[in-house]
């Protein structure tokens, strides 16, 4: 069985050479380019001649079904150029390519862990662990749409690897916050304008602030990023603000309306909402850190949400 990886790259020169390097054992390496204006494609041209151009529309996912559709593989990979395959993941790999070629039992397509670096870090918390992607499947059991950060239609059995690090994709994502800022402005400009005309949305206040406060108390609480530290605070403020960022501009294109369902009342009962579950999640916090007494009053506060 041969193996196909797919990369796309757009101005992608400070990682492109390891994630190169890091799939050297594959059968071929296919790059599609999105119209890069930097050392791109020169450092691509030193591991493979299977380089093709694709317009750039700001995100990958149109790209997609084009970069596979130039793969001659059984099997594809798929990589972004500032991701790693480690060697334990390509092992992985190459074992189930041998099974396949033997005959035996195999999944269609795989869900692989991904190790996010952060701002310096590796991110275990604030949901980005283990952060699975479809990424490994045999050639015409998967297609995505051209919609941002779509869901891929699969047709077969679907697995996941387990949630190891050693068989993780490395993926050097953020490496500081105007850059985090940057792509956030970009994909809510994208969001926003995919979800402008649906009829469903109501638009008020109250609807942005829970955008807001919503993303806050899960990356911040129920998925942990306050284990994170500064990491994760930071990193739970930004995927709040960028939620609300979507419904703001949402609003914006619809040319700032004002609606007649609008109550001052509304907008402070959701800011009292926010209210009492953060005192829920902060008493959960206190059960799970304290002992005897106090954590016995911190499992009523609990209870009671205050």
């Amino acid at each position: 069985m041969k193996l196909s990886v797919v990369i796309f790259t757009k101005n992608a020169e400070t990682f492109l050479e390891a994630a190169l390097k890091s799939v050297k054992f594959a059968d071929e390496i296919v790059v599609v380019d999105m119209m890069s204006t930097d050392s791109t494609v020169k450092i691509a041209k030193k591991y493979t001649s299977s380089i093709y151009a694709h317009e750039d529309v700001g995100y990958v996912e149109p790209a997609r079904n084009f970069g596979i559709s130039k793969a001659q593989g059984d099997w594809i990979l798929i990589l972004d150029a500032d991701e790693e395959v480690p060697q334990e993941l390509a092992r992985v790999i190459k074992g189930i390519l041998k099974s396949d070629e033997k005959g035996q039992s195999t999944a269609d397509c795989y869900y692989i862990p991904r190790k996010n670096m952060i701002f310096s870090k590796w991110i275990e918390k604030t949901g980005w662990w283990p952060n699975y992607i479809l990424r490994l499947f045999k050639k015409g059991h998967i297609e995505w749409s051209d919609e941002i950060h779509s869901i891929p239609i699969t047709s077969g059995e679907v697995r996941e690897f387990p949630a190891i690090k050693e068989i993780a994709i490395i993926h050097h994502n953020y490496q500081h916050v105007d850059q985090y800022i940057t792509r956030m402005n970009r994909y809510s400009n994208i969001q926003a304008e995919e979800i402008s005309n649906s009829k469903d949305l109501e638009l008020d206040s109250k609807f942005i602030f829970r955008k807001f406060s919503s993303e806050l108390l899960s990356r911040l609480f129920s998925q942990r990023g306050i284990n994170d530290g500064s990491h994760g605070l930071s990193l739970s403020l930004l995927q709040a603000i960028s939620e609300a960022s979507v419904a703001m501009k949402v609003w914006d294109q619809r040319g700032f309306p004002e609606t007649d369902k609008f109550q001052e009342e509304e907008l402070i009962g959701e800011i009292i909402q926010f209210k009492k579950e953060l005192a829920y999640w902060i008493a959960d916090w206190q059960v799970e850190n304290n002992t005897g007494f106090t954590k016995f009053i911190w499992q009523v506060r609990r209870k009671l949400y205050i």
